[in-house]
């Protein structure tokens, strides 16, 4: 049995409703836009296994270039399920965790884009600050700072 071996993650794919605010809201937390482009065609329904599709995507990286975000709009077929409302205790659901540096000054940038406090901004030991906060399409999204290194 040949083991593989894993070079890297290369990304986490979020499907949203509309692509421009969530380029809008993943910028205001420190992302930049790398790439943006339709997908389509009966080869891309091979991989994913929905036929012929039609998908707008964009692709963010985070500053150190190591992580990135593909953010995905579904023209055809259009979406079939929503999640977004789950709680974080369900099976499959998914979030992403970013370190910030200043919790406080962020979630006031993002409640601009109609981000909102899941439950409340906590200290873990004398570690991080941590929060979790409904995003843009009500995308769960945690936040971390972490204390003494700055």
């Amino acid at each position: 049995m040949t083991k593989s071996n894993l070079l890297r993650m290369d990304n986490v794919g979020i499907v949203v409703e509309s692509l421009d605010d969530a380029i809008a809201f993943f910028t205001e937390i420190g992302l930049s836009l790398e790439g943006r482009a339709t997908i389509e065609g009966e080869w891309a329904g091979r991989v994913t296994g929905l036929d012929s599709q039609r998908v707008e995507i964009a692709m963010m990286v985070t500053p150190d270039g190591h992580s990135r975000l593909e953010l995905s709009r579904f023209i055809d077929p259009s979406t079939v399920a929503d999640h977004r409302v789950a709680p974080v205790n369900s099976l499959g659901y998914l979030r992403v965790m970013f370190t910030v540096d200043n919790i406080d000054e962020l979630l006031t940038r993002l409640y601009k884009h109609g981000a909102t406090l899941v439950g409340e901004v906590v200290q873990y030991e004398n570690a991080y600050r941590l929060c979790y906060i409904r995003g843009n399409d009500g995308l769960l999204i945690g936040l971390a700072e972490q204390l003494g290194k700055k």
